[in-house]
């Protein structure tokens, strides 16, 4: 069976596309990353994309609908069916993500719809949370918004700064975007009603409690 063919936009170091890229490198993986994408000519990202031999296209962002229709004749010329935003810092125009509408897709460091934008985890710890997460969802024209698909929580420590938690989400952001990449790429995932429906898909049947269940012992 073909694999799903993916494009990759990203502004950063690229530690999601390695992710993705690490999940790729299973031959029985139902998708490939044929294109990365990216605003900043000096993204690190580019120089992941170069060792893993994906071409890493630079188009500068002047004006929102210049750089939509410069990346839609990319994604469109090698044949995209999916995009994956990983660390990508610019608002895309809304024609651009109607285009590509429920074939576009974004992981964001917080449990959304809480505290979209930037700085999620700082946004977090100020609310003093006791969990945070991140979500994988299908882009909308608002930020940070669309039906959700998979989300991981992670636990708040008390001594915690905005560099660890972040750390923490990262570390099951680079299970997550793989996870919801592969749901996708078998066909299981669907939007009715702007919600998301997944064959086959069962919650864990866990409870989770922060502080946890064995302090009642110490107070």
């Amino acid at each position: 069976m073909a694999r799903l063919r993916v494009g990759v936009l990203l502004s950063g170091r690229g530690s999601n596309l390695r992710a993705l890229l690490d999940a790729c490198a299973d031959p029985d993986y139902p998708a490939e990353i044929v294109l990365v994408v990216t605003d900043r000519a000096k993204a690190p990202g580019l120089a992941v994309a170069a060792v893993a031999g994906i071409p890493g296209i630079v188009v500068p962002h002047s004006a929102r609908p210049a750089f939509a229709t410069g990346v839609d004749a990319l994604l469109r010329d090698r044949q995209v069916e999916l995009v994956c935003l990983a660390g990508f810092m610019r608002v895309l125009d809304a024609s651009f993500v109607e285009a590509w509408r429920d074939r576009m897709v974004n992981i964001h460091p917080s449990l959304l719809p809480a505290f979209p934008g930037l700085g999620a985890q700082r946004q977090a710890l100020a609310a003093g949370v006791r969990f945070a997460g991140c979500t994988v969802h299908f882009v909308r024209p608002e930020v940070d918004a669309g039906p959700i698909i998979a989300q991981a929580v992670v636990p708040a420590q008390p001594n915690d700064d905005e560099a660890s938690l972040s750390a923490r989400i990262l570390e099951v952001e680079h299970r997550l975007y793989p996870l919801a990449l592969r749901l996708i790429a078998e066909g299981r995932v669907r939007v009715v009603a702007e919600k998301v429906e997944i064959d086959g898909w069962r919650a864990p049947a866990i409870t989770v409690l922060n502080p946890c269940e064995r302090l009642r012992d110490q107070l």
